[in-house]
């Protein structure tokens, strides 16, 4: 399990998205107030991935990331380094990890390649023969290059590999939770995926809220402040956002 968070919009410094509002993603880290699950804090590590902002040389390489396997509260980074970094799209996840799963920086989300910034909160239940059986197609040297163990690292793996392949990453994501749920009933499938001009999200098991303002769109596992223009989005949607529009979707 974890808590997620997306920015996609004017310039901002990354440190900022981590951080501003009276219920910020770096809050939720120790006080989440809407898990769902058995789960109490969020300190098994963490991430963020960020494109500069346009005038950057690099703002169309993909995404920096950074990861590390510590709260996300005792990470001198987020206050300092960060500070200094600005960006136009933010992929940003604190961890809780699964009983029995890995604890390490490889382990956290986000995960990036070819463009791409890919978020799991939840789990796969019965993993990991249940994906297995969702992805016989993808060959073994793309399971090799799974960054690590576990449900979320192997769920990304089978993602990328299908981008990679043509799909349309809306349908891809609808695809991937509506038949999750029926080859494994119980699985959490809150599911965040950007190119840094869009932003992908799928509920399904776990809380999620859009705000959407003239700076731009943020997407948030729990409302980062009190301004009312938060809107809960209801189990088993799709949210497909730019800064511009939001549209929301039953899965």
């Amino acid at each position: 399990m974890c808590r997620h968070l997306a920015y996609l919009g004017a310039p901002r410094s990354v440190s900022h998205a981590l951080t501003d509002g009276t219920h910020s993603l770096f809050e939720q880290s120790w006080a989440p107030t809407d898990m769902r699950c058995d789960a109490v804090m969020n300190a098994d590590g963490w991430g963020v991935a960020w494109w500069p902002q346009a005038s950057s040389a690099h703002a169309a390489a993909g995404p920096d990331a950074y990861r590390d396997e510590h709260p996300i509260w005792s990470d001198p980074a987020v206050r300092h380094t960060l500070t200094h970094v600005r960006a136009t799209a933010i992929v940003a996840a604190v961890r809780s990890a699964t009983v029995g799963m890995p604890i390490s920086a490889q382990a956290c989300a986000p995960f990036t390649d070819d463009g791409w910034a890919f978020s799991h909160n939840g789990v796969i239940a019965g993993w990991p023969q249940t994906l297995a059986r969702l992805a016989p197609d993808v060959p073994v040297t793309e399971w090799m290059r799974t960054s690590a163990p576990t449900d979320s690292a192997t769920l990304w793996t089978y993602v990328r590999h299908e981008l990679a392949a043509g799909a349309d990453p809306a349908t891809l994501l609808s695809r991937v939770v509506t038949e999750l749920c029926a080859q494994a009933p119980g699985s959490r499938l809150n599911l965040l995926l950007s190119d840094g001009d869009s932003v992908l999200a799928t509920t399904c098991g776990h809380s999620l809220s859009v705000r959407h303002d003239a700076d731009g769109v943020l997407i948030a596992s729990e409302p980062t402040d009190g301004d009312p223009r938060w809107q809960p989005i209801d189990d088993h949607h799709l949210v497909v956002a730019t800064s511009a529009r939001v549209e929301i979707t039953a899965l």
